[in-house]
């Protein structure tokens, strides 16, 4: 019986190192939630393209999802990923999807007048900044500690927007400035997600 389990052993790490993986990393590989993630922030995207997501509440639900994913990372820190904290992670992920698709459903398509107080082009460099985020989340390559401080920098740039949108226009200068301020905070973003740093976090 031991030779038979010891085998069944050496069989699964030759199964492993044929896929490139350890066994610890099988315990820790989640690609199915990878996968619903993905889903969902490709749905996010279609939904601000079409008009059912406005800008906010994309933000609100990629804060969501952000939340998700540093959940992820912190049940992987210990090298296993246990059922239940899996079974923890499909659930909040059912749960962002269900008021992902409730939002495309609704037949109140938001598009917003077009007026000098629109930035459809900043709302998109927002989100792409906040996608990349994410990535550097998931891949481990920006940490928790990171990505809260890249969120705050976020927020401040948020906040510098609604305040030019309250008297009703954003001058020239104003989305100059709001440009400015997301090229930095991509450009600190990206060289995150570049820098080859190994064993951080």
């Amino acid at each position: 019986m031991k030779s038979k389990f010891f085998t069944a052993s050496l069989l699964a790490t030759a199964v492993f190192a044929g896929l490139g993986m350890s066994p610890a990393m099988a315990q820790t590989s989640t690609p199915r939630i990878d996968q619903a993630q993905q889903a969902i922030s490709t749905r996010i995207q279609q939904g601000m393209a079409s008009g059912h997501i406005t800008p906010s509440e994309a933000q609100m639900l990629i804060r969501r999802e952000r939340d998700i994913q540093m959940r992820e990372a912190q049940y992987k820190s210990n090298g296993t990923a246990t059922p239940q904290e899996r079974q923890q992670l499909r659930n909040d992920l059912s749960a962002l999807n269900a008021d992902v698709e409730r939002m495309m459903a609704n037949n109140n398509v938001v598009r917003p007048p077009v007026n000098a107080a629109n930035t459809p082009g900043i709302d998109n460099l927002e989100y792409q900044v906040s996608r990349r985020i994410d990535e550097g989340v998931r891949s481990g390559r920006i940490t928790q500690r990171e990505a809260r401080r890249l969120e705050r920098r976020e927020r401040e740039i948020a906040r510098h927007e609604a305040f030019f949108k309250s008297d009703g226009v954003v001058t020239l200068q104003e989305r100059r400035q709001l440009r400015d301020e997301l090229d930095t905070l991509r450009n600190d973003v990206e060289r995150m997600i570049n820098d080859d740093r190994r064993g951080r976090g």
